[in-house]
């Protein structure tokens, strides 16, 4: 869940309706015959919701757990057993850093506590992923500036767009207001994607059909200001971190900002599609040096991921994971917890 400084609690509004009359209804003839109404399901409470996530997480990163857990079955602790690990990390995308800093860790250890059990091998394995990802874990803040603003990154289909339009959803559970700014002026249809959000989650969206991303940026931001809005998440053009000019048009997006609002943005978040592998450590990497990342959103960890980037994030440039996302649906993109990705991973 979030974490913020202060909660934004508003009175309910109540309003007066006077009386009116109204006819007598005519009397209800009994029907001869009277169906049973369907008893309601009980509402999900927190531990069937924490359940049903944790199973959709499973489902999302089986590919690797399944390639992972199958080694330690009836396995004999040697060489061999190494080599099929090595080859099932780096399978999963881990890449060469974290696979031969995970084994040479395990190896010790396997060594200085005289495990002779595969079970045993195993558990030491996930005690060390855990180690390695937790760091990754950070809570997101609320409340510490009025207004927050939050800046969107990310290449074109990492799901960018319909993780803005989660986030929203997901602050207002948490009593924020927010605003939008549709700063893609380079795609209709990203303008008009992010005004579904708006329309759907009853946020405005601040928009131009064409023109200067910072210039939306900025009037989302002074709007915002003069309206007490709480947060403010600016979506920015997709990209590849190839393409420089438009990584400069980035960086020009953060200065305007800052002119509007001094030190925003607040948080400047990357959506990497969890299926793009190594790329998406290349993507951390780029954006990070252009931008300073403050934290990564990973979407699409839907059964094809391997989820073994994490692990190469976490060597190579350990930016916060704020959120991992497993569907389309809004309790989908949830915070991410080291703890559960690493049993999800590894059972």
């Amino acid at each position: 869940m979030f974490s913020f400084f202060k909660k934004k609690t508003t009175a309910p509004q109540v309003t007066a309706h006077g009386a009116a009359s109204v006819p007598a209804a005519p009397p209800l003839q009994a029907p001869a015959a009277l169906a049973p109404t369907p008893a309601a399901p009980p509402p999900a409470n927190d531990a069937d919701k924490k359940r049903s996530w944790m199973a959709r997480l499973k489902a999302g990163l089986s590919k690797t757990s399944s390639s992972l857990s199958v080694l330690f079955v009836g396995a004999k602790i040697d060489d061999d057993l190494y080599e099929e690990l090595e080859a099932a990390l780096l399978m999963s995308d881990a890449g060469i850093d974290a696979t031969a800093f995970l084994l040479g860790a395990l190896k010790k250890r396997v060594k200085d506590d005289k495990l002779l059990d595969a079970a045993q091998v195993k558990a030491a394995l996930k005690a060390l992923l855990l180690d390695l990802l937790t760091p990754l874990q950070k809570p997101f803040e609320l409340g510490r500036e009025q207004p927050l603003v939050m800046m969107i990154s990310g290449v074109n289909g990492a799901g960018k767009t319909t993780s803005i339009g989660k986030l929203a959803k997901h602050l207002q559970a948490h009593g924020q207001s927010v605003l939008l700014a549709a700063g893609d002026t380079f795609r209709a249809a990203a303008r008009e994607q992010l005004m579904v959000w708006g329309e759907r989650n009853n946020v405005t969206v601040i928009s131009q059909e064409s023109g200067d991303p910072a210039a939306v940026a900025y009037d989302a931001v002074q709007s915002a200001k003069a309206k007490k809005i709480d947060v403010v998440m600016v979506d920015t053009a997709g990209r590849l971190p190839t393409q420089l000019h438009l990584m400069e048009e980035l960086k020009k997006i953060k200065r305007v900002i800052g002119k509007g609002l001094e030190g925003a943005p607040h948080e400047i978040l990357l959506v990497i599609d969890g299926n793009t592998g190594q790329n998406a450590l290349t993507q951390v990497k780029a954006f990070d040096d252009a931008l300073g990342l403050t934290g990564i959103v990973i979407t699409k960890l839907d059964g094809t991921a391997k989820g073994g980037v994490l692990a190469a994030i976490a060597r190579a440039r350990p930016v916060p994971v704020y959120f991992i996302g497993i569907g389309e649906k809004i309790e989908d993109l949830q915070p991410f917890v080291a703890a559960e990705f690493v049993d999800a991973l590894l059972g």
